[in-house]
């Protein structure tokens, strides 16, 4: 018989990896993100041809852009050397994190030149809009002057707890509202953040043959706060 704060054996977790939580079916949608990810569901049928999606680190840009390249087998960039460009048949194009760092302005020139010759469309995300990017092309400057931004808010509360719930239960565990409430106020603000949490709490409880406590939480919460890895808690 399994004690009453246990629950029954599970084979032991893989190492979480973050890509696994990037498809479609794991996409939660609030008011934080719904235009954002209206606009990806409504694809090819886009307001313009180039479009950005705009929001900090941790908002949920990379999910919905991995969404967005399945759909429409869009052709990835480095913002920092794009190049010349080639455009799959669909003639889309994907470029993360524009404003990160180094920017090849002409090869992003080039690129949106391409994608409108072509009647296809290019998607980039970043932390800010377009007007804030430090970009010294005029060319350049006038092409994105003409895209559209889409601005996604940091994860909420709400956003925060449905995918806490989706991820626990794609793991075919029940978590009480109450401990779901006391990750939310103390975990670090982003999407990623909640699935390394969620697959620690996981292997705490079956390291310790234990139900998912607000005090397993806590500990799990802790150990992160101070540094450990996870290897021991």
């Amino acid at each position: 018989m399994v004690a009453p704060d246990e629950e029954a054996p599970r084979q032991l977790p893989m190492e979480f990896d973050l890509t696994d939580a990037y498809s479609a079916d794991d996409l939660v949608v609030t008011d934080v993100n719904r235009a954002a990810a209206s606009l990806v569901a409504g694809w090819p049928d886009w307001p313009s041809p180039v479009v950005v999606l705009a929001g900090p680190t941790g908002s949920g840009k990379t999910h919905l852009a991995s969404i967005w390249r399945a759909r429409s087998a869009a052709r990835a960039f480095e913002a920092a050397a794009i190049g010349g460009p080639e455009l799959p048949s669909t003639g889309a194009a994907l470029v993360e994190d524009v404003d990160s760092g180094a920017l090849d302005e002409r090869g992003l020139f080039h690129l949106i030149n391409a994608v409108r010759a072509a009647g296809g469309t290019l998607l980039m995300t970043s932390r800010g809009f377009p007007s804030a990017w430090p970009v010294a092309l005029a060319d350049l400057l006038s092409r994105l002057k003409a895209a559209t931004t889409v601005e996604i808010a940091e994860p909420d509360d709400a956003l925060l707890g449905a995918v806490i719930t989706k991820l626990f239960a794609d793991r075919q565990l029940t978590v009480e509202p109450h401990v779901v409430s006391f990750l939310v106020h103390r975990m670090d603000r982003s999407l990623a953040a909640a699935i390394e949490l969620v697959g620690r709490i996981d292997r705490m409880s079956l390291e310790r043959k234990s139900r998912i406590s607000r005090a397993l939480a806590a500990d799990v919460v802790a150990a992160m706060d101070s540094g450990h890895g996870g290897e021991d808690f």
